[in-house]
């Protein structure tokens, strides 16, 4: 049994559509954000070192050199001929809309190149952008607009210094959708100061708006953050793998079927890895959810719309929306 005959994966989704599988080649096209940069702030996110998922660190490549070299690394392992550009670190829609409109399409241009995954910031797509992306997505690419939402409480928002709340989301997300263009949110499990009944609002929330895919991140510890002088001095515990699989877990049965998965992990390598240790350990997490769901004999959807052992509803969670607007 995989973990793909239990939840819809974006890796599934593309292998129906296109009929063979399609890869994602990572890209740094070396942009900031308005959290680093002075706009809204500087130092960015309290868990944010941009190493745990830049291929590149911040001296990257040209964007030409790192998809000849994406390219050719996933040539080796197979022997795919479609490939899609995922803009990942930073915040890939943070510029003249001139400039993405120049990385986007030196990207689209690449041999093999069937669509883009673009990763930002809720608070950082203007109209011109989204029109930009719209036009990609209407002449038959595939896009996927990916919005860092992380937790739908602003309270979290503001202890993890996020420099936007949830109202920047809604906004993003219901211009996208407009235009008809797929949005992926992302979500964090073990925020500082979350609880269970955090996790499922948050998911709640992102449904009620609409949204076509998710990401589940476990929050990690990485090095030359904040989060790792308050992990150094006691003041926050990383989640168990354990309490993570059957979290996670929940989560995806009460996400309907139609929605894709696009992660249900994240991890950061060990020479930048603070704790917890097992987010070094992608296959062991991925297999300990495919074995959880087994274990339930489960999948995704199977508690689509149900109001959650913690006492959370859908109604509920209209209501914390109709107060944060």
């Amino acid at each position: 049994m995989v973990l793909s005959d239990r939840i819809n994966t974006f890796g599934q989704l593309l292998l129906r559509r296109h009929g063979e599988r399609v890869h994602k080649i990572a890209l740094d096209a070396g942009l900031t954000c308005p959290n680093r940069d002075g706009s809204k702030g500087i130092g960015g996110c309290t868990f944010c070192n941009n190493e745990s998922f830049s291929p590149n660190g911040r001296q990257p490549p040209t964007l030409q050199e790192q998809l000849d070299s994406g390219r050719n690394a996933i040539l080796k392992r197979t022997r795919a001929t479609k490939f899609i550009a995922y803009f990942q670190a930073y915040t890939n829609t943070y510029g003249k809309v001139e400039q993405l409109r120049a990385m986007y399409e030196a990207a689209l241009a690449a041999p093999g190149m069937i669509g883009l995954s673009i990763g930002t910031r809720p608070d950082c797509v203007p109209p011109e952008v989204l029109d930009l992306l719209a036009g990609y997505h209407e002449r038959g690419f595939e896009v996927v607009l990916e919005l860092g939402l992380q937790s739908a409480f602003d309270e979290t928002l503001d202890r993890v210094n996020r420099g936007h709340g949830l109202a920047e989301y809604i906004d993003t997300v219901t211009a996208a959708r407009q235009r008809g263009i797929p949005v992926c949110a992302h979500l964090i499990v073990g925020l500082p100061g979350e609880t269970e009944a955090h996790y499922h609002a948050s998911l709640d929330t992102v449904l009620e708006y609409g949204v076509d895919g998710l990401k589940l991140h476990p929050l990690h510890v990485v090095k030359h953050t904040m989060l790792a002088n308050e992990w150094r001095h006691g003041e926050y515990q990383p989640l168990s793998q354990q309490d993570y699989t059957r979290i996670a877990v929940d989560l995806i049965e009460r996400t309907p079927e139609d929605i894709v998965y696009h992660r249900v992990t994240g991890t950061a390598s060990r020479d930048i890895l603070l704790a917890p240790d097992w987010c070094s350990k992608k296959w062991d997490v991925l297999n300990g959810i495919e074995r959880e769901l087994r274990g339930r004999n489960s999948r995704q959807g199977a508690l689509a719309g149900s109001t959650t052992r913690h006492g959370l509803t859908r109604s509920a969670t209209e209501e914390k929306l109709r107060h944060v607007a």
